[in-house]
């Protein structure tokens, strides 16, 4: 696997979708959870998406419930919750392993990409990859990192 493209992600009623169907576009891809302490960064990532939909970004939710068990079991109350609470309007995801056996390939692929501090293991929520228009991951950001500071390196990926 060279980019992002080359994975296939699952959809929340169950079907495959190829992340080629984003292709040429820049990408924002991130772990969540809905009753987690970053959990308002949904509100921050549904601005930047709102603000720079327009020209091509599309910002991917992986729901997870690796971290303290901090995702709903069902995935519709979990895209229910981003709706109702933060407006969510980019894709979300089934529900998903970031780390360990179970893990899902495409994160593989980005931990392989874009280590972080110590490991490439993600080590909580909300862990965001920007990924370039060729599908290329060129930058990894901590939980801890509010999504108003991805914007610097966004623009000039748009």
């Amino acid at each position: 696997m060279n980019t992002v493209y080359d994975f296939q992600v699952t959809m929340t009623n169950g079907e495959q979708k190829s992340l080629q169907d984003y292709k040429g576009q820049p990408l924002i891809i991130v772990n969540t959870a809905s009753k987690c302490g970053f959990t308002p960064q949904f509100g921050g990532l549904q601005e930047l998406y709102r603000k720079y939909k327009d020209q091509g970004l599309v910002i991917l939710g992986f729901p997870s419930d690796q971290f303290n068990n901090q995702e709903y079991d069902n995935i519709e109350e979990t895209t229910q919750f981003c709706q109702i609470n933060y407006g969510v309007t980019f894709p979300i995801f089934a529900k998903i392993d970031v780390n360990g056996k179970h893990e899902d390939a495409l994160f593989t692929f980005l931990k392989e990409q874009q280590k972080g501090l110590l490991s490439s293991k993600i080590k909580w929520n909300f862990t965001k990859f920007l990924v370039d228009r060729e599908g290329n991951v060129v930058k990894r950001y901590g939980p801890t990192t509010p999504p108003s500071k991805i914007e610097e390196d966004l623009i000039p990926l748009l």
